[in-house]
C-alpha cells in the first residue's frame, strides 16, 4: 500500500492532542482528532485513518467501549488501534487486547519512542507511509529531511533546537503556542530549561529570518504568521 498515513488522535486532554500531532506532523503523517470515543466514531467513519491512537480514559465513552464499537463498522474493522494510557494495570491492557487493540503505548512517552512505535505499528499493517512536504511558507521552506531551512533561495543550517521550535511554530500558523506547549515539544518534559531559554531561541531565529515571521503574545507565548 502507498498513501499518505492517515492517523486518528483520540484523547479528551488538549495538552496531550498537541503534542501527538506536533510530533507526527513532522513525520509527513495526515492528523486527525477527537476529545471523546462519540466524535472519534464519526471521525473515523468519514475519514478512514490507517491507524487510531485512542485514550483509554474518557467520559461517556471510553477508549475500551469506543474500540469495541469501532470493530463492529465493516469499513474500520481492519484499522490498526492503539490504546494511549497511563494506566498500568493487566486487566486493562487485557480489557483492551480483548476489544480488538493492537498495541498499548504507555504515556509519558518520549518524541523519538513514540515515532519508532507508530512506524513499527504501520510495518506490521503493511502500510507505507509517503511524505509530502507542505512546508513552503511565504519565503521559507522548512526541509525536514535535510534538516535545513531555506529562506528566499538561501540555505540556513540551524542549530537542533532552532529549528524544532521553528518547526512547531511554523507547524500552524497563526496559532499561539504557549511557553508550557513549547517547552513540552521542543525540550521535553524531562529537561528542565527556563522560559529565558525560549526567548533566546526565537532572538536567534528572528536575527536569522527576520522580525516579520515569528510574533509575540504577550503573557502566553508566540506563533508564526507570515
Amino acid at each position: 500500500m502507498s498513501d499518505v498515513v492517515k492517523i486518528l488522535l483520540v484523547d479528551d486532554e488538549a495538552d496531550i492532542l498537541e503534542f501527538l500531532s506536533y510530533n507526527l506532523k513532522k513525520e509527513g503523517y495526515d492528523i486527525y482528532t477527537a476529545t471523546n470515543g462519540k466524535q472519534a466514531i464519526e471521525m473515523a467513519k468519514k475519514v478512514s485513518p490507517h491507524l487510531i491512537i485512542l485514550d483509554v480514559m474518557m467520559p461517556d465513552m471510553d477508549g475500551i467501549e469506543t474500540c469495541r464499537e469501532i470493530r463492529t463498522l465493516p469499513g474500520l474493522k481492519d484499522v490498526l488501534i492503539a490504546f494511549l494510557t497511563a494506566r498500568n494495570e493487566d486487566y486493562s491492557q487485557i480489557a483492551g487486547f480483548e476489544v480488538g487493540a493492537d498495541d498499548y503505548i504507555n504515556k509519558p512517552i518520549k518524541p523519538r519512542v513514540l515515532v519508532s512505535r507508530i512506524k513499527a505499528l504501520l510495518r506490521r499493517g503493511n502500510i507505507e507511509q509517503v511524505v509530502v512536504d507542505k512546508s513552503d511558507l511565504g519565503g521559507i521552506k522548512i526541509d525536514r529531511e535535510g534538516f535545513v531551512v531555506v529562506k528566499d533561495g538561501k540555505a540556513l543550517n540551524l542549530p537542533k533546537k532552532e529549528f524544532e521550535l521553528l518547526e512547531l511554530l511554523a507547524s500552524k500558523p497563526g496559532k499561539v503556542f504557549t511557553r508550557e506547549v513549547i517547552l513540552d515539544s521542543v525540550w521535553g518534559g524531562d529537561v528542565v530549561v527556563g522560559d529565558r531559554t525560549i526567548d533566546v531561541h526565537v532572538r536567534k531565529l528572528r536575527e536569522k529570518l527576520g522580525d516579520d515571521y515569528i510574533k509575540t503574545v504577550k503573557g502566553v507565548g508566540y506563533k508564526f504568521e507570515f
